[in-house]
């Protein structure tokens, strides 16, 4: 890893909020909530008001994940042929 990037690492926020978790992958605060209900994103709640915050290294963990998974989907026919209107 260049140093550029790892000074850039260092100048982020551990944690991120779910709307900034939405922001970074460029989907619904609803998606996120489903990815952390469902365990697929890990994250933490704190306190007791329903406070939730998602790892910034758990974020790219996800990404990774999910990009592994789709490379093995396509590699085995299984990723449809049209993008979808969300794109």
């Amino acid at each position: 890893m260049s140093t550029l990037m790892t000074e850039e690492l260092a100048k982020r926020p551990r944690f991120l909020t779910v709307s900034q978790a939405a922001e970074e992958l460029a989907v619904g605060v609803p998606t996120i909530r489903q990815l952390i209900s469902t365990g697929e994103l890990r994250a933490l709640q704190i306190g007791g008001r329903g406070i939730w915050r998602i790892g910034v290294q758990d974020l790219e963990d996800y990404i990774e994940k999910s990009y592994r998974e789709t490379a093995e989907r396509i590699a085995i026919g299984d990723v449809a042929d049209e993008v979808s209107s969300e794109d």
